[in-house]
């Protein structure tokens, strides 16, 4: 087996996927060990994902948001020696061919998938995001800290490979995230921590859309926070 396969491990969070999760799993598996999270589906996901004997999958009962199945995944990968995990969407948002991209880079302990080619994404999307961005870069170094300027180009996309150092450090810390804020939070610590961060183009194809305005408010919040709080070093879980 391939040395890059043992050591990478694909966290999917799935939550009522059964038209898309085969075709996710399918086109993922030939790139590296596959986890999908369960996170309390109530149509057959559980079933399709079960249905593939070298697909490791972690069960919810109950729906709870992506910051805990993503949280799930990295504790499989941590207990189970991963050096790296890698984070996608369910829904073909992301394309499972580019994952090969974030397998190749070279180290870092966070590589984010930058959104650079867009399909099918409505204006207020691209208007959210771009005002994300801006926020969340300027939040990311808090007034009185001596540490750089963010200038990430993706502060939300949930396509990313995160190292061990890096996976360990977000188990190890009480998250405040509720939703899509997860990223950029996780982002938030890696980056304050001192870790390194690099980026890689993808395609994102817009598929539908889970914004509500509870959403909106939870981002808004975590903004908020990141802007009001000092740099919180952790340290990283022992290997």
């Amino acid at each position: 087996m391939d040395p890059k396969r043992k050591r990478t491990l694909i966290v999917i969070p799935a939550y009522n996927e059964e038209k898309n999760i085969r075709e996710v799993i399918e086109r993922s598996l030939p790139f590296a060990d596959l986890c999908v999270v369960d996170d309390g589906s109530k149509d057959r996901t559980n079933e399709i994902i079960r249905s593939f004997p070298k697909v490791i999958c972690i069960t919810h009962k109950v729906n709870t948001h992506i910051p805990q199945a993503i949280l799930d995944g990295m504790r499989y990968a941590y207990d189970n020696g991963y050096d790296y995990v890698i984070t996608m969407d369910a829904g073909l948002s992301h394309k499972p061919e580019e994952l090969k991209m974030f397998i190749d880079a070279p180290q870092s302990d966070l590589v984010l998938g930058v959104r650079t080619h867009k399909k099918n994404v409505p204006m207020y999307r691209k208007f959210l995001s771009f005002m994300a961005k801006v926020l969340i870069n300027f939040s990311m170094r808090p007034i009185g800290v001596d540490i750089p300027p963010a200038s990430f180009n993706d502060v939300t996309s949930g396509f990313r490979r995160y190292s061990r150092n890096a996976f360990g450090l977000l188990l190890n810390k009480k998250l405040r995230a509720k939703s899509f804020d997860f990223h950029t939070e996780a982002l938030m610590i890696v980056y304050r921590n001192g870790l390194s961060v690099s980026e890689v183009p993808i395609i994102y194809d817009f598929t539908g859309s889970s914004l509500t305005m509870k959403v909106v408010i939870q981002s808004i919040k975590m903004f908020l926070h990141m802007l009001s709080t000092k740099r919180e070093v952790q340290v990283p879980r022992e290997t």
